[in-house]
């Protein structure tokens, strides 16, 4: 009941305050502009003999002249506008406001009682967060969760529990905290790792960063073949623009997950995309712009500085020569830049993003993709 005398007294100040402008005398106003038109008719007359007897300039008396008739004009207008509702016309159009004005509440109250529920109690969210988890909706559990972690935030199993909720809500950046506390309380897993990876790219837009290549490293120690952590670590290759190399990952996943796995149809689906990224390119782009490879680095370990960094050189600038002859090669500029960021040459490989986005053409998908990649390795193109 008292539900209904508050709606109902807000209801009637609101229609008040609409309906009274609409329903006021408006006598005074005309009165008052009456006044005022007398006025400016006085100061009319008294300009003119000042102006007769010299007082004032002529270009001044034209100036005030101007400026009273202005205001007469003015006054005229608001007169015959004050009486406007007073006329057969004007009444109606205020009888057709009024009625509007009435009928708001009345058809949004007729709607309310037939639809709404101003019996239900209310429910505090300390109510719905002491119900039956049963009962509850995600939302609610996520806030129960949430506040047992704000009162207990030791507690390793609940952030266990929430971190993969965030990721499959896609609050990536919660997903990752979440993770990384029930690694911190509860030690590491592979799956904790590989779910710290894919948080930690999904927070960076999709992009496989160092960081969460680095997640997914750590969850292949832990379980050698881990399908989730193999997925995305040759996802990794083929945004580097390596993707022979992520299709024979592809493939060995294939090769060796069962045949119930959750993960085939997504390691098949990313095999049919690196076979079209092939094809498009002609071929494998790995072989068309071979650039230094992991391998390649490991290979060179054991040699002298001077060596490995005159090797390692030697395959960039063959790689740049093979890029100024095939420069539509997306994949071979990605790796371009790759290769003398590892060679800690920021400005060359911001350079190289240069040369590769006018040879795509700036705006085209190849310079739109070689854009991203080149900001998943911390460059940016020159303005």
């Amino acid at each position: 009941m008292l539900f209904w005398v508050i709606a109902g007294l807000l209801t009637l100040g609101a229609s008040l305050a609409v309906l009274m402008p609409l329903s006021g005398r408006r006598g005074a106003g005309s009165a008052a502009g009456a006044h005022d038109l007398e006025v400016y008719r006085d100061q009319l007359s008294e300009l003119d003999r000042d102006a007769s007897r010299g007082l004032i300039a002529a270009a001044e008396a034209e100036q005030a002249r101007a400026e009273i008739a202005r205001r007469i004009l003015k006054a005229d207008r608001d007169i015959k506008s004050d009486g406007a509702l007073d006329r057969p016309e004007g009444k109606a159009l205020r009888a057709v406001a009024v009625a509007a004005v009435l009928a708001v509440p009345v058809v949004s109250w007729g709607i309310y009682a037939a639809t709404g529920s101003p019996d239900l109690p209310s429910q505090p969210l300390s109510a719905r967060l002491d119900k039956n988890p049963a009962d509850s909706s995600v939302d609610e559990l996520i806030a129960r969760a949430e506040a047992h972690l704000a009162a207990n935030p030791d507690d390793g199993r609940g952030w266990d529990v929430l971190a993969p909720i965030y990721a499959r809500m896609g609050r990536y950046p919660e997903a990752a905290t979440a993770f990384q506390n029930a690694i911190r309380l509860d030690g590491a897993t592979a799956a904790r790792e590989a779910g710290l990876g894919e948080a930690l790219a999904g927070a960076a837009g999709g992009v496989i960063t160092d960081e969460a290549q680095a997640a997914f490293q750590r969850a292949l120690q832990l379980e050698p073949g881990h399908a989730k952590a193999s997925f995305f670590l040759a996802s990794a290759l083929a945004q580097e623009g390596r993707v022979g190399e992520a299709r024979q990952a592809w493939q060995e996943m294939i090769a060796s997950m069962p045949a119930d796995s959750p993960w085939r149809n997504a390691v098949t689906q990313a095999l049919q995309a690196a076979d079209s990224r092939l094809a498009e390119a002609g071929g494998a782009p790995d072989e068309q712009a071979a650039g230094p490879t992991r391998d390649d680095m490991d290979a060179a370990a054991d040699m002298s500085e001077e060596d490995r960094t005159a090797m390692i050189e030697g395959m960039v600038a063959s790689l740049d020569a093979k890029l100024q002859q095939n420069p539509d090669d997306v994949e071979g500029w990605s790796r371009l830049i790759r290769s003398y960021m590892v060679l800690g040459k920021a400005d060359a490989a911001r350079d190289a993003l240069q040369r590769g986005t006018e040879a795509l053409g700036p705006g085209s998908a190849g310079a739109t993709r070689l854009s991203d990649f080149a900001a998943s390795v911390g460059i940016e193109a020159r303005e």
